[in-house]
């Protein structure tokens, strides 16, 4: 058995405990054959960070059940490219993009809004204090399906990262919102234990 397909073995029996919890495969740093291998291990959920890396790996992986997710930023001008290749979108942050996904998606989106709760100047995200009124606006949009907040922790910071995880669940059902999308690498056991629906697990999958 390769590395890939026991660290996928791995990563799938830590998370056993949390049957209705997803594992996303945060893909950035693998290649397609290295994401059929861990298809073949047991993921079907895999998560780009750049639209045209999406792309140029859906052209190669032609895996009948795999669900794309976008994970990272997305700029407004790269939602034509990808808006309808996608089944998640992990990072709603402003209502220009949200304008972009009416725009351009066909059927309503699974959106996740991504909340600033590290209070980082580098981090995007809404400002938990803004996050009612950008829910409201959204509700306009029909292609857009809201349904749940994403925040990230902090890195080699265990506590304020359990701080930002309790809140974040905390507004989910402030919101009442069915997800949250919380949790990578370093933290995302933590993030399970604390209620946390998907995770973005990268890096252990190749370490």
């Amino acid at each position: 058995m390769s590395n890939l397909r026991e660290n996928t073995k791995a990563i799938l029996d830590s998370v056993k405990d949390y049957p209705t919890a997803t594992v996303i495969c945060a893909s950035k740093y693998l290649t397609a054959p290295m994401m059929d291998e861990i298809y073949h291990a047991g993921i079907r959920h895999f998560g780009e960070n750049h639209a045209q890396a999406l792309l140029d790996k859906q052209n190669k992986l032609t895996l009948p059940d795999i669900c794309w997710h976008f994970i990272g930023h997305l700029q407004t001008n790269k939602v034509k490219q990808i808006i309808n290749q996608i089944e998640y979108l992990h990072s709603l942050d402003r209502i220009k993009l949200a304008e972009a996904i009416q725009t351009y998606r066909i059927l309503p989106l699974n959106c996740f809004i991504e909340v600033n709760l590290g209070e980082e100047d580098t981090k995007t995200g809404i400002h938990p204090s803004d996050l009612t009124n950008f829910i409201q606006a959204l509700k306009k949009y029909d292609k857009i399906n809201v349904v749940g907040l994403m925040a990230m922790g902090i890195l080699d910071d265990k506590s304020k990262t359990q701080t930002i995880f309790k809140t974040l669940v905390s507004l989910k059902e402030t919101h009442q919102l069915k997800y949250v999308s919380m949790g990578m690498t370093d933290d995302y056991l933590m993030a399970l234990s604390l209620g946390s629906d998907f995770v973005r697990v990268g890096r252990k999958f190749i370490l």
